[in-house]
């Protein structure tokens, strides 16, 4: 006998719809101000080191794409016990992460691009486990490209190099993390 759920098909259909609509209005339904100032930041830093606002307007997307995705995921109840134990880790190093962000950014001559490189990289490899049999090949892609982006050590020198023209970008960053730390958001 076929196996059909409208409950399932309706969280297709939300998933699919969102993620061909990830413009800004939409962003707004689930991205707060501060976490659409810090995305507005990540753009400004991803097309500068890239030169090429194609590209950045790709990464922001994706990353965009995925946290919608999984938050429709987690509104559905569709991750096991043994993957919300993944996403409580993921959760745990995405906090670690932005609390190594901030630290080097305030403690001079402390930033280690292989450290904060390292965290995201545990953080790709995290939600890559936790959405495996959730969202498509394509997904994972989308995955594998933000974190790969923003783990880049060269792109991680470049933002937290103390004279260079990313600071006023990092500078931003680092207080809208702070803001979402304190808020108890991240």
């Amino acid at each position: 006998m076929e196996a059909f759920s409208s409950k399932d098909m309706a969280m297709k259909a939300q998933k699919k719809i969102l993620s061909q609509m990830a413009s800004k209005s939409v962003v707004q339904m689930f991205v707060d101000d501060t976490s659409s100032e810090i995305l507005d930041e990540l753009y400004r830093v991803s097309k500068e080191y890239t030169g090429n606002k194609t590209e950045a307007q790709k990464v922001i997307k994706d990353l965009i794409k995925i946290a919608v995705k999984v938050g429709v995921l987690f509104r559905h109840n569709r991750f096991t016990p043994e993957e919300l134990t993944i996403a409580q880790n993921f959760k745990k190093k995405l906090h670690q992460g932005a609390m190594t962000a901030i630290s080097f950014y305030e403690v001079d001559f402390t930033f280690e691009k292989s450290v904060l490189s390292e965290i995201l990289t545990d953080c790709r490899d995290m939600l890559l486990k936790l959405v495996e049999k959730h969202l498509t090949p394509k997904s994972h892609g989308r995955i594998n490209h933000v974190f790969n982006h923003y783990s880049d050590t060269e792109l991680l020198a470049q933002l937290y190099n103390p004279d260079g023209p990313f600071k006023p970008h990092l500078t931003n960053i680092c207080n809208g993390l702070n803001k979402l730390l304190e808020e108890g958001t991240l």
